[in-house]
């Protein structure tokens, strides 16, 4: 049911949650928009769109353009469970975002996040 909750939830709710996040910490809007840009495909343009249409986080996953294959190298543990255990891949999808950004307040460099 919780995750029920959470994919439902529109991304305009959660997107600026993470740009808050990485600001906090001395990253930009812009590092955080390169990390859905490239876990999603989405250009800027249409993640405006989708902000803009309240579009949920279930749907954002689902219709983006081109998942990153190289997304499956994202490990470790966030929210105290390991990523590559996850076994709903919506959750899965929604948690590799979450350390991505997380990644990005803890200092790592921006190509090294995206996985180059």
């Amino acid at each position: 049911m919780q995750n029920q909750k959470i994919y439902k939830m529109a991304f305009a709710k959660v997107y600026p949650l993470y740009i808050n996040k990485a600001q906090r910490k001395g990253r930009s809007k812009e590092e955080v928009d390169r990390i859905i840009f490239w876990l999603t495909g989405y250009s800027e343009t249409q993640l405006e769109l989708l902000l803009a249409n309240n579009t949920d986080v279930e749907a954002f996953f689902q219709q983006a353009p081109r998942l990153n294959p190289a997304r499956k190298q994202i490990t470790g543990v966030i929210c105290g469970v390991r990523i590559e255990e996850i076994t709903q891949t919506m959750m899965q999808e929604i948690r590799y975002l979450d350390k991505l950004v997380d990644e990005l307040a803890k200092g790592k460099a921006l190509e090294k996040i995206l996985r180059a």
